[in-house]
This record gives structure tokens, sequence and C-alpha cells, in this order.
């Protein structure tokens, strides 16, 4: 403990799976009260930290320590069910409050029920429907929904009711892995506001950069078995990192210059009688010279979608087309348009429409009315949220590859994973026993076989950690045909999208502005629903505080939106880097020697662009932060 204050203390832990060290001696301390993130590629072992810490599993060596008065809560795979409506579902995780209540309704010892009522009061009891349904509402569940059986939901859906039990209950440290998953942008941005928030002490796994940015004070980083600290949020904790491991390159090499100098020395003049005491003195220096460790960078996912065969334009095209399901109109009198390079994030509620769409345009639900043109040469690749659910566990990737790819070799099929960051190894692994994230790849894979001229992202970053995520996006800028995608993670719909449709009331309509301007729409769309009399004391001050959170977010707005068009600069240089860098890269270009210069003085140009750019971003970026200390 600091100044007797109560922490959670991990002291030389070492946990290993057979052979494979996942953590080796590492340590932390994370103080009362902290949100910590907690980062690092997938595998490297950060759901298996929080189920060392909850005690699920135990450690090889070392220790952990909880303040004996923290209960810990922690995310769990298992999604509630039974008829109990959601606001019972959701006050029923609370079983200490359950008992309470029942009892006081059969106790009749006048001091047993005087200590009922104070535990009850110290609980809050008496405004626990109205925090779990606040919780629900946040969660996408209004107040009809509220009171629907959990069973009559979806698996998607139930783990939103599971995750808000958790959120009730309180516990003084919450164990958070992946929490967005199952979350739309909406539930999102409710999520980020209150766990800035949040009373007790947060960890939690998550590769959502904004959430990450908006709603931790700490980064905890896992890599190559071992664990750093790093205060300040996901933005300041990669500049701190790439500075750190510049610095240590910096001294490495000047280290192993110095250990030059002197071995050089020593081999020149050690046999000599009259620098025999000068070459041991160097041999002692050389020995109290600790070599400093290279930085082996974890291996990095390149993801690459293929070329394709132009199209004239329109790709796609709707002209007031009703969609829905049976004899119900989810979406209605809809008219917009798709054309090559069109770059589409989806905006809305879920249970709005979204999905809905997207299976149109995929051409697994037709339209009840309406005009629907597009190419008869059109071919269109859909990643579909649960499309994991279709694969065949039981066999390999390149199994799963020669079956889509007729008269394909086994080589083929090789070389195609591997453009979706497939070793040899993993594509001849069980599906079964792959990761989410190596699931999505392959499913990325199998998606672009035909070559499609209109990608179709159904939330395509579940289980994908940050490196993959950013991958992905350079990806989707380098591509050259049409890309519609729907994900929570704003981060990434800023890095791809060009324009934003907004499906909601029935519509489909352009969302004339940005992903800050829709945060700000939607937080003061939900503190309007939300301007009821409220029991609970504190709240005008809970309302004042989200007011004055709104004002500082829309006078940051332009500067943020200046800091992500500049990013999104970056990120379509870098994309038309790797274009020209892997048409380089081919050595049929150098048969025509004209076109090979040309190639080269093109990326000449883009490098020089790409230069001007990132620097004209961190300038914007250092901006930014300036303001948001100074607000």
């Amino acid at each position: 403990m600091v100044n007797g204050a109560p922490m959670l203390r991990i002291d030389n832990l070492t946990y290993r799976i057979g052979p494979r060290v996942l953590l080796e001696e590492v340590n932390a301390s994370i103080n009362a009260g902290d949100r910590v993130g907690l980062v690092g590629r997938n595998g490297t072992g950060k759901t298996t930290l929080l189920r060392l810490i909850c005690g699920d599993i135990g450690p090889e060596s070392g220790a952990i320590e909880v303040p004996r008065r923290w209960r810990i809560g922690i995310t769990r795979q298992e999604a509630p069910g039974g008829e109990k409506s959601l606001i019972d579902t959701v006050l029923a995780f609370d079983a200490e409050l359950v008992s309470l209540m029942a009892e006081s309704e059969t106790a009749t010892d006048p001091y047993r029920i005087a200590e009922i009522h104070t535990r009850l009061a110290d609980k809050d009891a008496y405004s626990a429907p109205s925090r779990a349904a606040s919780i629900l509402s946040g969660l996408g569940f209004d107040e009809a929904a509220q009171q629907r059986p959990c069973s009559s939901y979806s698996g998607g859906w139930r783990m939103r009711v599971a995750l808000a039990g958790l959120l009730f209950t309180q516990p003084e440290l919450l164990l958070l892995d992946e929490p967005t998953n199952h979350l739309d942008l909406e539930a999102t941005l409710w999520l980020e506001e209150y766990l800035k928030h949040y009373p007790g002490t947060i960890l939690m796994v998550s590769h959502d950069r904004d959430l990450l940015n908006r709603a931790v004070n700490a980064i905890l980083h896992l890599e190559n078995a071992k664990m750093t600290l790093y205060q300040g949020n996901y933005d300041r904790f990669e500049s701190t990192r790439r500075m750190q491991l510049e610095q240590n390159e910096k001294l490495r090499a000047k280290q192993m210059a110095r250990r030059a100098e002197l071995e050089g020395f020593i081999a020149r003049f050690r046999a000599k009688a009259s620098k025999a005491k000068q070459a041991q003195s160097r041999i002692k220096m050389l020995e109290r010279l600790q070599p400093i460790a290279e930085h082996h960078e974890e291996a990095s996912i390149d993801l690459r979608f293929p070329e394709i065969d132009g199209l004239a334009p329109p790709l796609y095209a709707l002209n007031h087309v009703n969609i829905g399901y049976g004899d119900r109109v989810v979406l209605h009198n809809i008219s917009l348009r798709l054309d090559n390079e069109d770059r589409i994030g989806i905006l809305g509620a879920n249970g709005n429409g979204k999905s809905t769409l997207v299976k149109l345009l995929a051409g697994r639900l037709a339209p009840m009315s309406g005009d629907v043109s597009r190419s008869s040469k059109l071919r269109i690749g859909y990643f579909a949220q649960h499309q994991a659910d279709e694969l065949d566990l039981s066999v390999t990737p390149v199994v799963e590859m020669m079956r889509r790819l007729e008269k394909a070799s086994e080589q083929q099929a090789r070389n195609h994973l591997g453009r979706f960051g497939f070793t040899q190894q993993r594509s001849q692994t069980q599906i079964g026993k792959l990761s989410g994230g190596e699931k999505a790849r392959l499913l990325f894979a199998l998606m672009t076989l035909s070559k499609p001229h209109i990608l179709l992202l159904d939330e395509p970053t579940n289980h994908l950690d940050m490196d993959t995520r950013e991958s992905l996006a350079q990806a989707i800028n380098a591509f050259e045909g049409a890309v519609v995608i729907i994900s929570h993670d704003p981060s990434v719909i800023e890095m791809t999208a060009d324009r934003l449709w907004l499906v909601e009331d029935g519509k489909v309509t352009n969302f004339e502005g940005d992903l800050d301007d829709y945060r700000t729409r939607t937080l003061q769309a939900r503190d309007k629903a939300s301007e009821k009399p409220q029991a609970q004391s504190g709240e005008d001050d809970r309302k004042a505080q989200r007011q004055k959170s709104a004002e500082r977010r829309q006078n940051l707005a332009p500067l943020k939106k200046k800091v992500d068009q500049a990013a999104a600069k970056v990120t379509r240089l870098e994309g038309e880097k790797a274009k020209l860098a892997a048409k380089l890269a081919d050595p049929k270009l150098y048969a025509d020697a004209a076109k090979a210069l040309e190639v080269q003085k093109e990326m000449g140009r883009i490098e020089k662009d790409l230069s001007d750019a990132e620097e004209a971003w961190m300038a914007l970026e250092g901006e930014l932060e300036q303001a948001e200390n100074a607000a």
C-alpha cells in the first residue's frame, strides 16, 4: 500500500500453459479508483491475467494481493436466461439485496428487522430498481423491453443484460473483458461515460482505441511475457512507448559501438606485455557493461484485399425500396447508390435495421417493393457478425479454402491465406482451435476469394487486437472498390469512412457531420430523455456535469475534426504507399522501364506527402492535448 491507500498488487507472477510462458515474473500495483486499460496482442495472456486476479486459476509462482474488503466482479461468457423480466434479472445479480428484501417481508425479530433495514439503507436498496433501469436503458433496452422475459432475447442481447447485472452490483474491483463486443456504437458511448465516473477500480481488456482514450487513466501493456504500467490514456501510452523504444535503440547502438571499441583494444594489445594492464582494465570494463536487450516486436498482421477489375458506376442503386421480414417493414422508401471507392459508415442503434440494410445489399434479403439496380458483373464480399458460426470447426483453413477455390492447388490456398496473416502452422490448425481474431481473418480471406467490387463489413473488428484493426483499416483504404462498414469501434469508422449513413426511425439518410457530431447528438438525446424527476440525491450535479462535458466536447469538436482529418490523410497515404510498394515488388513491372520509373517517382512523391502529413498530424495532436488539458 502507498500512504495507507488500498491497492491491487501483482508480485513476481509467473503463469505458463504447457511449455509456453504467458507471464514471467510480472509486477504491477494498481491504486484504488484507478481505471486501467489492459492491452496487448491477441494471445499475450490478458484474459488469463483477469482469471488469475479473480481466482479462477492459480499462478505457477508469485502472488496477487487484493484488499480484503474489495468485492471482485468479472465479465463472464455465460448469458443469463429464464422467464424473469430484464429488470428482475439485473436486480437478481445482487444476491445479498435479493436475500435482504425477501427477509424484510418475513422477519419478526425487531433487532433483526433493524439490521436488515440498516443494511438495505447502506446498499441504497430503495433506488435499486431505478438504478438497474438506468443501466439497462444505457445499454439499449427501453422501458417496454425491460419488462420482457430474458429468454426472449438473442445471445448477444442477453450478454448485454449480463454486463448490466455486473455494473449494477458495483464491485470495488471491476474486471472487464472486451465489454463492447456485444454493444452497438450508441451503447458503447454510454458505457464510456459510465466508466469515466465509476466509483471503484477498473481493469479492462479492450481493443477499442476511443474507449481507452476516454475512459481510462492508465494502460497496462502485456508483451513478450512481460508487463509494463503506463500513466495516461492509450494515445499517451503509444507516444511514451515509442519514445522509450527509440531511446533504448539509441542507447543500444551507442553501447554496441563502445563494446566494439573495447573488444578491438583487447584483441590488439592483450598479448603485449606493455599493454597487458590496460587490456585487463578494459576486460573488466567490458564485463561491467551490461548489454541492452534488443526489442523484438511481435509479428504484425498485414491484411491485403485483392485488386479488382473496374465497373462503370453506379455499382448499386436503390430507388424507393422497402425492406423487412414477412409483412413487417423495417426500412421504407430507401433511395441510395454505391459507386467505386465509396467508403460508407453506417450509424444507428441496434434494432434500427443496420444489419437488415446490409443483408439487402448482400443479396441475402429480397426487397419488399421498389427498384434495385446493380451491374450484372458485380461481385460482393460480405462479412456477417455471426458468419463464424457457419465455419466447419473440424477442418483446417487450407481445407476450408480449397473447398471454395475450384481447381486450386494447396499452395494457391496457402498463398491466399498468407495475405491474411496465416503462417504455414496456423493454416494447418483446426478451425475450432483458432482464436476469435484468427477466425475473423479466415472470414476475410474467404469473402475476398471472388475479388469483390464491394465489401460489406458488419462488425468486422470483434476479437481483433489493436494492430490488426489498424491493418484492416489500411487494407480497406488501399482497396479500390466500395466499402460499407458497421462497427462499434468509432476509431475504425473514422479511419475508413468518408460518408455516414444514419439508420433511424425506419429511414436511411445521409448524416451531415462526423463521429464527434454524432457522439454529441447521441449524448444530448440521452440527457434529454433522462430529464425526469429523480429521487436520488446528486442527480442535479450529475446533470450539470454531463452538460459541462457536452459543452467541452462541443468546444473541442472543430480541433478534433482537424486531427481526425489529418489522421485519415495519413492512413490514405499509407494505403497508397502500400499499393505502390506491391507494384514495385512485382518483377513484371521492370519489363517496362518507363513505367517502372514512373512508379518509382510516384513512390517518392507519396513518401514526401506522407512525411508532411505525419508532421501535420503530430502538430495537431499536440495542440489538441494542450486544449484538453486546459479545458
